[in-house]
């Protein structure tokens, strides 16, 4: 009997050890099927919706469609920053054709003759031609209230009710607007203070826009209240803030304006690293910003492409800047980055959050990017 106790003991412990492990493989499975893989990076289509393909070669959207890409290319038009207006927007329309099913594209403004007297009606039918060539939204420029003045010599902010007519127009025609507007908040801090490293060689670069060194220029609070300010004034209009609306330094901050105008969305183009900057310090602050305003969101790099460039330099840059973000929003790896000091833990979001900032938030604000593929 007692050897008979012995044996049933034996085989409930050895039953027990042979279950317990299925049942914890079981529910690491469960939760591996909830987020995104490395592997996962090659099959899940995805959009970058901020990159400027300033050529008509071929390898930039060819690297795309390896990755699984779509890109909406943008235009822009600043004497400081060339190429020309004109010829972005024929190299725009030149990828548009080649991969019809890969690119959209932009279209913009020009303020560079603001102050004549027909350039509300110039700048409207050039809009017209636009959109009768596709373009899914409208980039309006930092230059206006950073650089363009008035005849009077006034700096003109994007509040201006010159804009309005333009505007009006652009609301008729139900495009969006893609807004960079302001700077990111390091442009009004001398270059050692400056949190990005990146931000600090931009300025470098581009004195003329590091507001330190103009304190004349309207203050960066000033900037973002003009903006705020366009969007009260048009509360109907489809707005996307480029480079997370110039509120990269604070989630709080960004969601804020989110929840004032909910016709507002930003896109991340150049500023992931304030996220992963902020995620040093509080992951889960940035983390559960992300969930919460998972529809307001869209994965951008604003990566640039030059007919001069070196097409195996720029698909190694270009790829691996969207692998790193790609481990950034799917794993838990513990990452760091060059535009800072510290590490940090990927946000390892849930598999239709990534799947929104990848790609639905694209073609949910540039709807006709949704026809492309």
């Amino acid at each position: 009997m007692r050897n008979a106790l012995a044996i049933i003991v034996l085989v409930s412990l050895l039953f027990q050890q042979c279950t317990q492990p299925q049942k914890s493989t079981t529910a690491d499975a469960k939760e591996d099927s909830a987020f995104y893989s490395a592997e996962d990076f090659y099959t899940v289509e995805k959009t970058d919706a901020h990159v400027h393909l300033n050529t008509e070669k071929p390898g930039f959207a060819t690297l795309a469609k390896a990755d699984n890409f779509s890109l909406v290319t943008i235009t822009y038009d600043d004497v400081n920053e060339p190429p020309p207006m004109e010829e972005q927007q024929q190299w725009a329309l030149k990828q548009v054709k080649a991969f019809p099913d890969r690119v959209a594209y932009a279209t913009t403004i020009s303020v560079r003759n603001f102050n004549s007297s027909n350039w509300q009606q110039e700048t409207i039918a050039y809009l017209k031609k636009s959109f009768d060539s596709g373009a899914v939204a409208v980039k309006i420029y930092k230059v206006i209230g950073m650089s363009l003045k008035d005849k009077a010599g006034k700096l003109v902010m994007v509040d201006d009710p010159r804009f309005d007519p333009i505007f009006n127009f652009i609301k008729q025609n139900h495009i969006p607007v893609l807004g960079h507007l302001g700077e990111p908040k390091n442009c009004w801090l001398p270059a050692d203070k400056m949190t990005i490293k990146g931000d600090k060689n931009y300025y470098t670069e581009f004195p003329i826009y590091h507001m330190y060194l103009h304190p004349e220029f309207p203050s960066y609070e000033q900037q973002i209240a003009a903006r705020d300010h366009l969007l009260e004034k048009n509360p109907d209009l489809q707005f996307v803030g480029a480079h997370l609306g110039s509120l990269e330094w604070s989630v709080d901050e960004l969601a804020k304006r989110l929840d004032k105008f909910p016709n507002m969305a930003v896109d991340m183009a150049a500023r992931i690293s304030h996220l992963q900057f902020q995620s040093v310090s509080n992951r889960n602050k940035v983390r559960d910003f992300i969930i919460k305003y998972q529809d307001r969101l869209l994965y951008a790099t604003d990566d640039v492409v030059a007919a001069s460039a070196n097409f195996a330099e720029m698909k190694a840059g270009v790829h691996n800047t969207w692998i790193t973000d790609w481990q950034f929003f799917t794993s838990k790896d513990t990452m760091t980055d060059a535009d800072f000091d510290g590490s940090f833990i990927g946000l390892q979001l849930p598999k239709n959050v990534v799947d929104k900032i990848y790609r639905l938030n694209a073609e949910k604000w540039y709807p006709a990017t949704s026809k492309k593929r």
